[in-house]
């Protein structure tokens, strides 16, 4: 938790409550469902949380904002942004039903009621939302073709509607091959530490 204080001292104790108690949840639940690999659990808040968290330096979301997560997994980067803006809404969706209940649980416990959560797959969703948000699930051509119908037309943030995709290594030629605009933020530049000098925050957008 030093970690996520040190890039985000304005937290309330409420946040940062809920932020402490992510680890433990986590590793109660990896115990019992491999949620996450042992080796990403004892660097947790800097690979999931704070990985998660880029996000948060790149927009504030403004308030009734609705966010999608694809492919949320155990509930990243939902959970974590969920708990950084309690007055926007996030929307966590994965196809794997037992990664579902342990997002559920989480979200339960912490008692984020600006959460909510469905077992499905990405191309069977038909509600529009603000920003679509994800880690890497799969290459960015084919995400894009889940998301880009699923953007909400009406702009009220800073920053124009679309998907923010945390992406690592060389994407390039992926890129090139999406017909969205696209700004990039490389996580490096808002993190020190080592694990993000590859990682890269992707914006696309109409």
């Amino acid at each position: 938790m030093d970690l996520i204080v040190k890039y985000f001292p304005s937290l309330t104790p409420v946040q940062q409550s809920q932020l402490g108690r992510l680890e433990t949840l986590y590793a109660a639940w990896n115990s019992k469902i491999n949620v996450i690999s042992r080796k990403d659990m004892e660097h947790f808040y800097e690979r999931h949380v704070l990985h998660s968290l880029s996000i948060a330096k790149a927009i504030r979301f403004s308030p009734g904002t609705k966010i999608l997560d694809i492919g949320t997994g155990g509930g990243f980067p939902g959970i974590p942004l969920a708990i950084v803006f309690p007055h926007c809404h996030f929307h966590l969706v994965d196809s794997i039903g037992k990664k579902m209940k342990v997002v559920e649980s989480v979200a339960e416990e912490l008692k984020l009621d600006n959460v909510s959560c469905e077992k499905n797959r990405a191309e069977n969703l038909e509600s529009r939302w603000d920003f679509v948000v994800s880690r890497a699930v799969t290459s960015l051509p084919v995400f894009t073709a889940w998301a880009q119908k699923l953007i909400s037309v009406k702009q009220f943030n800073t920053m124009r509607n679309g998907i923010l995709y945390l992406k690592g290594g060389d994407f390039a030629d992926e890129l090139k091959s999406v017909k969205l605009k696209s700004n990039l933020y490389p996580i490096s530049e808002i993190f020190e530490e080592p694990f993000f000098e590859t990682k890269t925050i992707v914006h696309l957008y109409r």
